[in-house]
């Protein structure tokens, strides 16, 4: 079967939102334009330097039947549970999350000077895990592998495989691979990404050519966009005077019913009123 390039789907303009206590976002899957990109649920990308867009933080607040995925890049978030888990991530680190049948939990990130930047995915747990036991992988920024190609392209290989190197994030349901990636200018880079599997690239930093399509020297993209690959074997991207960085997420979509409720992903609604009685009687988090 001949090898195919990923063509560009969709290209999201991220949303402003403010969530928890007030913190300043920029939404683009989880919006009107992109409800869901199975099994992608939402994509946030925070980043100021100013306090009062993010001091306020996430105060306790429960989840159910997702992942959620914060990776830093600039600043600290501090973290605390009512199951008696507690911590910090700081630039580079990354926190992967497994709310399974249910967690209560608090995210404050810390006022300094440099500010706070950062992404937080959620990814959404088939049925059959939807009622797991909570658990963290927290991984700090060292233990992350950092691939260097021969034209100065940088690959962080947070999950999944790439050239070999396996990411330190793993038993994931979806078989996510995220990469944190680096191109210099006047650089061409490929990757391979499974077909079958959902994909999207997130640029954040500069601008590039994702080629495919009518276009044949790509369509440029420039940050912050949310770029929603076709099917295919590979990704292609270039880049011209200006160099560019980007998430590169792809995974395993599950295809199966969604039912939706603020931080509650189940596959009914009669699940989410469940979920929405134990919080209530007081029993929604159990050791």
């Amino acid at each position: 079967m001949k090898s195919l390039p990923r063509e560009i789907k969709q290209i999201i303009e991220p949303q402003p939102v403010t969530e928890g206590a007030g913190v300043r976002l920029k939404r683009s899957i989880g919006t009107q334009k992109l409800d869901y990109l199975d099994p992608f649920l939402l994509l946030d990308h925070f980043q100021s330097s100013h306090p009062g867009d993010y001091e306020a933080g996430f105060p306790l607040h429960p989840h159910r039947g997702i992942e959620t995925v914060t990776y830093v890049l600039t600043g600290e978030v501090r973290h605390k549970d009512t199951l008696g888990n507690s911590g910090s991530i700081g630039a580079g680190d990354i926190q992967w999350m497994t709310a399974g049948r249910g967690i209560m939990h608090e995210e404050m990130p810390q006022v300094r000077p440099e500010g706070i930047a950062g992404f937080q995915l959620w990814v959404n747990l088939p049925a059959k895990f939807k009622m797991i036991k909570p658990r963290y992988q927290e991984i700090r920024s060292g233990e992350i592998p950092e691939i260097k190609k021969e034209h100065g392209e940088k690959i962080r290989v947070i999950s999944g495989t790439v050239a070999g190197v396996p990411g330190p994030v793993t038993d994931i349901a979806a078989n996510p691979v995220y990469l944190d990636v680096s191109i210099p200018a006047h650089t061409s880079f490929r990757q391979p990404i499974e077909r079958g599997h959902a994909a999207f690239a997130y640029v954040f930093e500069g601008e590039a050519r994702f080629a495919g399509g009518e276009k044949e020297d790509g369509t440029k993209v420039t940050h912050p966009k949310l770029v929603v690959l076709g099917d295919g074997d590979y990704v292609q991207v270039a880049t011209d005077e200006t160099p560019v960085r980007f998430l590169l997420v792809s995974g395993k979509p599950l295809h199966e019913p969604v039912a939706r409720y603020g931080p509650f992903v189940m596959n009914t609604e009669e699940e989410i009123e469940q979920t929405l009685r134990e919080l209530q009687e007081g029993t929604f988090v159990t050791t």
